[in-house]
């Protein structure tokens, strides 16, 4: 972890309070996208937890922006069972809910001979081989990237619609424990329509109204590569994707819907 970078989230008796590098581009009194995905995902791994039970599936809905500020999380465990579980997670902030989640867990198995990568799985360049995405919003204040996030383009051209970049989570999520790997996902994906975008973000809004992570296997270390890409539907709405990697391979795919205007 980078000593000199607060975490994203401190508690504060049953809430947790917001830095401000939890900031996103779309609106200065709301959080990125990512901050509020990882907290979510650390709270559904510590609902009844047990080491044998893994994330397959998580998604989260954004029913509204999530303010700077207290928020408060609450789980709870929709489908028991020692095989499958499913895991409902609310996120609250003031007197309303802000987000959605819910959660696929499987049980671990040690099945010898079973690892496969899919046919034509290019791995990515090294993150070292990349050049750091400065921020596109310089007014100031802080910002989930660069502060909270480093993050590296290795292919691609910004606003092609097409592009792959290495995450590095540079903080705690909630202060005082170290990321799970789940969280660093978490935080990483989220970014497959901010490194895609096609549109100009002076003239057009394309806000993600959802997140959904799908895992063939856990990820490794703490860069987590993208391989976005985005398009754009004339009648106000779109879709990005992305396939996520590790210094290993690729480990899963993400998808958000988008909600399109003019500013």
């Amino acid at each position: 972890m980078e000593p000199d970078v607060a975490a994203l989230f401190s508690p504060d008796g049953e809430a947790m309070v917001s830095a401000p590098h939890a900031r996103g581009p779309w609106d200065k009194r709301m959080m990125h996208g990512g901050a509020p995905s990882a907290l979510l995902a650390g709270a559904i791994e510590e609902t009844q937890p047990g080491e044998n039970l893994v994330v397959t599936r998580l998604t989260i809905d954004f029913l509204s922006g999530v303010p700077l500020g207290p928020v408060r999380v609450a789980t709870r465990l929709a489908r028991p069972g020692r095989r499958l579980q499913v895991v409902d997670a609310t996120l609250d902030a003031g007197e309303r809910p802000a987000c959605l989640a819910r959660a696929v867990r499987v049980r671990r198995a040690e099945l010898p001979g079973a690892d496969a990568q899919p046919p034509g799985a290019a791995p990515l360049p090294a993150p070292e081989q990349g050049e750091p995405m400065t921020p596109f919003v310089q007014d100031g204040e802080q910002y989930f990237h660069p502060v909270a996030c480093e993050i590296r383009r290795v292919t691609g051209e910004f606003g092609s619609g097409a592009v792959a970049a290495w995450i590095r989570l540079r903080c705690e999520v909630v202060a005082g424990e170290a990321p799970s790997q789940l969280q660093r996902v978490a935080a990483a994906a989220d970014f497959a329509n901010g490194l895609s975008w096609i549109l100009s973000f002076e003239e057009w809004l394309f806000v993600n109204t959802e997140l959904t992570i799908h895992l063939a296997r856990e990820a490794v270390g703490e860069w987590i590569g993208l391989d976005a890409r985005s398009s754009i539907s004339a009648a106000g709405f779109g879709l990005s994707t992305a396939t996520l990697h590790d210094l290993h391979g690729t480990f899963g795919s993400c998808a958000q819907s988008l909600f399109v205007q003019p500013r």
